[in-house]
């Protein structure tokens, strides 16, 4: 153990250092910690103190060097955790830098071991985000997936849709910016009638890829089948302003066209979705006038006089909002 005196120079040399660390002078810094450690060579602090000088010239595994003395001269001399879990903290951090990812999940969480802190947490989250999207990069495999892809599509054929998604998610996995495998997927999802997750392929798909027809024709009848006609709708008009001729997408508009204007939730849905009826319905004018017309049918004749209401009845009617009998 170190004598009072020791301890009193040691914490001198300390305080210089700090002075030192503040004004960026490193090395002068280092001189004033290694004199700190001579004088009193049990105190964890000081080496903590001269790591930080290392990792601040971006000399790491230097850095680390000294975090792990720093731990082992606080484990001898039973050091506060608190410091203990800052020196593990440090080399997390320094192993973070050299963008060893896993030597720092495995530090951050010895300095968790020691003692929790929120700031720790968040470092250790961040890493394992960052484990795991270098994990999902290093996966990625063209060629693979278009293996994969075969599999599928083989599969697809004999209607083994389930084993069908399998090798179309490991395809993604392999290659998750290919819009054409989220689309394959999303067949097979149809044919399970998980439409959820089918939807879900599909507009994975059209994100990836706006052109790719195939992506818009699917989500529509997806959406068909899921009775959501307006959203279909939807759907199939962007299909057909990649390809006004797509069969598949022409079919599948008349018949949402129909539904739509066969049920009168779906004329009101797709209505208020419509700019033009938003601003024709918030218009006070406009709306006494709807108010007039639905008390007095005679109303009618006297407002489409004038052209401008004209128009805008014209639209309500169009959109199927209101009805003339």
């Amino acid at each position: 153990m170190a004598t009072q005196e020791n301890k009193q120079l040691a914490q001198k040399e300390k305080e210089l250092g700090n002075a030192a660390y503040k004004k960026k002078e490193f090395e002068t810094a280092l001189v004033h910690y290694r004199a700190a450690l001579t004088h009193d060579p049990t105190d964890i602090t000081f080496h903590n103190n001269i790591a930080a000088v290392y990792f601040e010239q971006k000399e790491f595994k230097k850095c680390i060097e000294e975090c792990e003395k720093a731990v082992e001269v606080g484990r001898e001399n039973r050091a506060d955790y608190k410091l203990i879990a800052k020196a593990f903290t440090r080399i997390g951090n320094a192993y973070r830098k050299l963008e060893d990812y896993k030597s720092a999940k495995t530090y951050f969480e010895k300095s968790l071991s020691e003692h929790r802190t929120p700031e720790v947490k968040s470092l250790l989250s961040d890493t394992e985000k960052k484990i795991k999207e270098m994990e999902r990069l290093a996966y990625i495999d063209p060629a693979k997936a278009e293996e994969e892809k075969e599999k599928g599509n083989e599969y697809f054929k004999q209607g083994n849709y389930s084993t069908a998604v399998k090798h179309y998610s490991e395809a993604i996995k392999r290659n998750p910016d290919d819009a054409k495998l989220y689309s394959n997927r999303a067949a097979c999802y149809t044919k399970l009638a998980a439409f959820d997750l089918g939807l879900k392929d599909c507009e994975t798909c059209c994100r990836l890829d706006e052109t790719f027809i195939k992506g818009w024709v699917r989500k529509g009848k997806i959406l068909q089948g899921m009775q959501k006609s307006s959203e279909a709708l939807t759907a199939y008009q962007k299909a057909l302003e990649i390809d006004p001729n797509n069969a598949e997408a022409l079919e599948g508009y008349r018949a949402c066209t129909m539904a739509v204007h066969a049920d009168p939730k779906e004329v009101w849905k797709k209505a208020m979705h419509d700019p033009e009826v938003q601003q024709i319905l918030k218009d006070p004018a406009m709306r006494v006038i709807l108010e007039q017309m639905h008390s007095d049918t005679k109303a009618v004749q006297e407002h489409l006089k004038n052209p401008q209401v004209a128009s805008k009845i014209q639209k309500l009617l169009e959109s199927g909002i209101i009805q003339l009998h």
